[in-house]
């Protein structure tokens, strides 16, 4: 567990890292077009190579983590912030009308996948990062409502809980001050798991062309534009499918390590 927890959590520390440093730094102007020094394999000047325009892929892969990072982190955000809410008045309201509603509404929105939510948002709205962010966040609001509202029935008929209602505090109340507390690990857990599927729906939007639009980099779109030239420059391709696999690796290894760090069970039986 504690191995998971530490790699996962370098992984993830490595691409937050790049992020963060590309906003001051990169070793190339990532928009520079360099036609001489195409197709560039990794080593020499070019650590990680060039691409078709001569753009250093080490730059891009960068400012490309940055582009993946914001677009998931926005999206959990919104599927959080709304999601959340959701699953807890609907728990409060068990068998209710409300909670028949929220459910049924959530079951509609799980029967259409992120990427045709997004060619409908894109055929109204046009291609873009926010487009992208919209369409993983709405998908994202069933599956915190869900995960939530789970959590938050089994709560409701505790001791604790029970003595609250009669110590007179409303359903609200009760779920702001109680349930959301004891929920909240299992929250994180499934946050950095739907931090990584973020992470890897805006690169399959990015790839058909749904996402981020250029000059913007975006490793789905890198790979896009690596299709074609697979065989005779194959570091175009390796370089932003190593990033994604690296990085959806190390936030699944870090939610497997966070899960049994937090789960009580196991707390009890390591001490």
């Amino acid at each position: 567990m504690r191995r998971n927890l530490i790699l996962g959590a370098l992984l993830s520390a490595l691409f937050l890292l790049a992020a963060a440093i590309s906003f001051i730094w990169t070793p190339y102007d990532h928009t520079a077009l360099d036609i001489p020094n195409k197709l560039k394999p990794p080593g020499g000047d070019y650590l990680l190579g060039t691409d078709h325009f001569g753009r250093d892929l080490l730059s891009m892969i960068m400012v490309g983590a940055r582009t993946s990072i914001a677009v998931a982190l926005v999206a959990v955000g919104i599927g959080m912030g709304l999601g959340v809410p959701l699953g807890l008045w609907a728990a409060a309201r068990n068998g209710s009308f409300i909670d028949e509603l929220i459910m049924r509404g959530n079951d509609l929105v799980f029967a259409f996948p992120s990427l045709v939510i997004a060619i409908l948002i894109t055929a109204i709205f046009g291609a873009g990062a926010i487009n992208a962010i919209i369409a993983i966040g709405i998908f994202n609001i069933p599956v915190f409502a869900r995960i939530t509202r789970g959590a938050a029935l089994s709560l409701w008929q505790r001791e604790f809980i029970l003595a609250a209602r009669v110590a007179g505090k409303n359903a609200a109340r009760i779920s702001v001050e109680h349930i959301l507390p004891n929920v909240t690990n299992l929250l994180i857990v499934q946050g950095t798991i739907q931090f990584s599927l973020g992470i890897l729906a805006e690169a399959g939007l990015s790839y058909v062309g749904l996402g981020a639009q250029p000059p913007t980099p975006s490793w789905g779109r890198m790979l896009a534009d690596a299709q074609t030239l697979v065989s005779i420059a194959p570091h175009m391709a390796l370089v932003p499918g190593f990033a994604i696999i690296l990085t959806v690796l190390g936030l699944n290894l870090m939610g497997d390590g966070l899960r049994d760090y937090l789960d009580p069970r196991l707390r009890v039986a390591r001490t």
